[in-house]
């Protein structure tokens, strides 16, 4: 209960899913979170409300992640409540998946504009908050960037440019303490991997054929990870990618 004990994290995208999971393993550690959301606010209240019942600090901001305004109120309103910044956790991501010729412009946009450019202008507001001591910003990427699935063209070119982002970064933001690591996970059972249909499919069984350790993840699976690139227990590590996919790669 004391690894994040006075820290504030700001997660975006957090409102379910990964996210979510990510934003109570944090604040179970003693973290203040924000529980950043686009359009799920119902959902994200609910994260905040569990948070408070299990005797921990949480609120939610609104603000869509491609939008430069929304993020800057975001911080904004996190320094007002919080008066500090010690982790961002850049989990705010849509995919959608296409063959090569159904791949549309709206498309290519939308997700380089959420999972590339929300990830760069958190990461720039957030530099900006981090105190003297430093910080710690987490991406969450996926091993799609190493097991290149097909139909996955632009979702996949987001997700390697989080990886190459993570690097560059992690060089850049060294000399201010600022550390910069990613979470890969593989396949992971959130609210839209059950709304695609892939629970229960002939597709999950293949994935999980070629995962060693046999099944798909959960979000409870990637907290603690994200714990701990958070904490000073990995004060050492930065520009790295951890593959959270149960040896899928």
């Amino acid at each position: 209960m004391s690894k994040l004990k006075n820290k504030v994290a700001v997660v975006t995208g957090a409102s379910k899913g990964i996210g979510a999971g990510i934003a109570k393993g944090l604040a179970a550690e003693g973290a203040a979170v924000v529980v950043n959301y686009a359009s799920s606010k119902e959902d994200a209240d609910r994260v905040v409300a569990e948070i408070v019942k299990n005797g921990g600090k949480a609120i939610a901001v609104q603000a869509d992640v491609a939008k430069a305004g929304d993020v800057e109120r975001l911080f904004s309103e996190t320094n007002k409540t919080y008066g500090r910044l010690d982790v961002l956790v850049n989990n705010a991501g849509i995919y959608q998946f296409a063959a090569l010729g159904e791949i549309t412009e709206e498309q290519f946009h939308r997700q380089f504009n959420t999972n590339v450019l929300g990830l760069i202008l958190a990461t720039q507001q957030a530099a900006k908050f981090f105190g003297p001591e430093g910080g710690s910003v987490i991406n969450i990427g996926s091993t799609a960037s190493q097991v290149t699935p097909p139909t996955t063209a632009v979702y996949t070119a987001t997700k390697g440019a989080v990886d190459a982002v993570t690097h560059v970064l992690a060089k850049e933001l060294g000399p201010q303490k600022i550390r910069v690591n990613s979470i890969n996970p593989g396949m992971v059972e959130t609210e839209g991997v059950r709304s695609m249909g892939i629970i229960g499919s002939d597709f999950q069984v293949q994935f999980e054929s070629q995962t060693p350790l046999g099944r798909i993840g959960q979000p409870q699976d990637i907290a603690p990870i994200a714990v701990f690139l958070a904490s000073a227990d990995s004060g050492w590590l930065t520009g790295e990618t951890l593959l959270a996919s149960g040896g899928l790669r």
